[in-house]
Parts: structure tokens; sequence; C-alpha cells
């Protein structure tokens, strides 16, 4: 079992900027894929962001390329979401997903390939 654990979630303006971190806990944090998704109310959880184990691979949905970074600290067992330039649109439940990969090179931005989530941590940008 992996238990993960968000944080870094608030309130910001338009433009500015959160950072939002992912403890992992419960199995060798380098055999995990991460990912980061969100959600509001009424729709399907989104992809936002993903990162192999290695770290070396990212992808972004469009939405936020350019704007947001993922990162990992396997040292630390924690993954990274930099949130900048911040839209109202950007407003949801962030949520925290580690998949195991034999792969340490691959991502994947499919929710249902995802094993383990976190409780989310609620985001909301005022305009």
């Amino acid at each position: 079992q992996v238990q993960l654990v968000e944080s870094g979630g608030g309130l910001v303006q338009a433009g500015g900027s959160l950072r939002l971190s992912c403890a992992a806990s419960g199995r060798t944090f380098s055999m995990l894929s991460m990912g980061w998704f969100r959600q509001v109310p009424g729709k399907e959880r989104e992809f936002v962001a993903a990162i192999s184990r290695s770290g070396g691979t990212t992808e972004y949905a469009d939405s936020v390329k350019g704007r947001f970074t993922i990162s990992r600290d396997n040292a630390k067992n924690s993954v990274y979401l930099q949130m900048n330039s911040l839209k109202p649109e950007d407003t949801a439940v962030y949520y925290c997903a580690a998949r195991t990969s034999m792969n340490r090179v691959v991502t994947s931005r499919r929710a249902y390939e995802y094993d383990y989530w976190g409780q989310g941590t609620q985001v909301t940008v005022s305009s």
C-alpha cells in the first residue's frame, strides 16, 4: 500500500503562484510513477501533469503547459507541482496519484492507470 498526502493548496489571486507537495509512504518511492490530477464538482477528474520514476520524463495537459512544472525528489519521497500564472479556471481539488511502474522513463495521463490517490487539496484562484 501507498499513502499519499497532499499539501500546499489555498486561495490565490489570478496571476499568482502556488506550490503543491505530495508526500508518499509505504513503498519505495523510486518505483512509483507519479501524477497530478484535478477535479471540479460535476466534472470528471482531469489530468494535469505526470512524471516518470526517474524524473527524466514529464508530460502536461495543454491547459497548463508553460505555467505548471512537476518535479520529484526521490530522497524526500515527494512530488511537487509548481503552479505559476494561475487562472480562475485552475480552481479545483488537486489530487496526487501514484502507480507502480517497471519502466523508469514512462508517464501516464490516464487516471485509471494509477493505483493510489491522495485525499486532495483545494486550490482556489480568484479573479
